[in-house]
């Protein structure tokens, strides 16, 4: 049991009715999982408002009513707080329920359109090889040292963040590497907890369905560096024309990295090919099994946040070396038939344009580039004709198919991905909209040396469609059909 008003320490507190000098159980923002003598945090989302749930959450047992506007009729014998921000005030409480686990670790969030993963789960990686114990929070899964937990959210709710780091301080983490979305942000989930550095990757076009405004996003960005405390770092991508806005106002100490300005990190490529890049990392030599200019990105703000949190320049560069792919990310395999398939989680117009120039930088043109690739329903419209426009513009053949159309039609979406390819561009596209037959006629078209890049979906094992996921992974779907290929 905790006492109510310990769980509401520095929540921003409008109006008491009732007393906050009681025993509680839990919090919960779903009224489903409440019980008796817990605290029902009614929250505004995106889809349903927790207020309509307080009568549900009150019959259930509820001892307490956190939210934005008093009910009309009070209950004898409940207290209720009204807070300006539901999603805040939750975020607070929930560190404070788990008596603040992020104080005792070395908590870094990365934030940015395209990288997230990459970077937080090669830390990870990279921490346990030097021998510490590590937890991950990230889009994939979660990690509490050795132990594996399945993620849902890229950033998940605040109680959950905080129950895992509890889980961790018990398990005796040193560092956690956490992927701060823009959603989380703006949702406050990552409100109350205490950062050790912040980094970040890139800003591109995505989730305007969400944010309205580039600017917005941006600025959502912004805020998550704006938060950071004068004990933290925060390291910042200056190649990227948003880099240094995301240091304006943070009062941690501010480091910036690139592999083309002027940078407190500096990289440069020597070698990009299919088998990995050798890099100049502030004057040494490293070689990495990843592959592409987005990836030297992506080791370089590895290298400096490892330098950051106090490992050896030598060491770091030791460990870079040994560091394996991320599933779903830039993940290839090679058939008997010389076909080299790739399997990568590019969902944005940027991460696409990346993934694609990358494969152009490697490849000898002699072979075809054939590109399957989709967009996922009820999602930012305006990046369809964009996605489409570069994979056609880019590739030597495109198989517009389905992603995870969700509740949308899938033959609309790509249609609206259509309207983005240019005439002379019109003979290289078909479409599929069956995923599977998709990936399946590629590997058909494909002659020996032929590279398949499977775009979107990457290390996500499901297609979501008319609300019911369905097992699919692309990976296995591809490595399949040019086993087939062999027979």
């Amino acid at each position: 049991m905790s006492i109510l008003k310990d769980i509401l320490y520095k929540v921003n507190i409008n109006a008491v009715v009732g007393s906050t000098n009681i025993a509680v159980n839990a919090i919960d923002f779903d009224s489903r999982n409440i019980a008796e003598n817990d605290v029902f945090v009614a929250v505004r989302g995106t889809v349903t408002d927790g207020h309509k749930y307080i009568d549900i959450a009150l019959k259930q047992g509820a001892k307490a009513i956190i939210c934005e506007a008093l009910p009309a009729n009070l209950n004898d014998g409940i207290t209720y707080i009204e807070v300006d921000n539901s999603n805040k005030a939750l975020a607070i409480m929930a560190s404070n329920y788990y008596d603040s686990p992020s104080d005792n670790l070395k908590l870094v969030g990365v934030t940015g359109t395209n990288g997230k993963t990459t970077v937080t789960t090669l830390l990870y990686q990279l921490f346990k090889n030097a021998g510490y114990k590590v937890g991950l929070l990230s889009t994939v899964k979660i990690l509490v040292d050795d132990e594996e937990f399945k993620a849902t959210h890229t950033t998940p709710d605040s109680l959950t963040i905080n129950k895992y780091l509890q889980l961790m301080n018990e398990a005796g983490v040193e560092f956690c590497f956490m992927e701060v979305s823009s959603h989380g942000i703006h949702q406050s989930r990552a409100e109350g907890l205490r950062f050790e550095g912040g980094v970040f990757t890139n800003l591109s076009h995505d989730h305007l369905d969400y944010h309205k405004t580039f600017a917005e996003y941006r600025d959502v960005k912004k805020s998550f560096f704006d938060g950071l405390g004068k004990h933290a770092f925060a390291l910042s991508n200056t190649d990227d024309k948003n880099g240094l806005v995301m240091l304006q106002n943070t009062e941690a100490k501010k480091y910036t990295y690139a592999l083309k300005g002027y940078a407190d990190y500096k990289a440069q490529i020597l070698e990009n090919e299919f088998s990995g890049l050798l890099l100049s990392i502030d004057g040494s030599e490293v070689w990495t099994r990843l592959i592409g200019n987005f990836n030297a990105y992506n080791v370089l703000a590895i290298y400096a946040t490892a330098e950051l949190l106090g490992l050896e320049k030598v060491e770091v560069l030791r460990l870079i070396s040994e560091l394996q792919s991320v599933s779903g990310r830039f993940q290839y395999l090679v058939s008997d038939e010389k076909i080299t398939a790739i399997v990568d989680y590019a969902h944005t117009p940027d991460a696409l344009k990346n993934v694609l120039e990358t494969i152009n930088s490697i490849r000898t043109k002699n072979e075809s580039l054939i590109t399957v690739v989709g967009c996922g329903g009820d999602r930012d419209k305006t990046k369809r004709p964009k996605m489409a426009h570069i994979a056609s513009e880019l590739s030597t053949k495109v198989i517009f198919t389905s992603d995870n159309p969700r509740s949308e039609v899938p033959e609309d979406i790509i249609q609206d991905m259509e309207k983005g390819v240019e005439p002379q561009n019109f003979k290289k596209t078909v479409s599929i909209v069956d995923r599977k037959q998709a990936i399946k006629t590629a590997c058909q078209l494909a002659e020996a040396n032929d590279i398949i890049l499977i775009a979107g979906k990457g290390h996500e094992t499901y297609q979501e469609i008319k609300g019911e996921r369905f097992d699919f992974d692309d990976y296995k779907t591809v490595q399949e059909f040019l086993k087939q290929l062999q027979k």
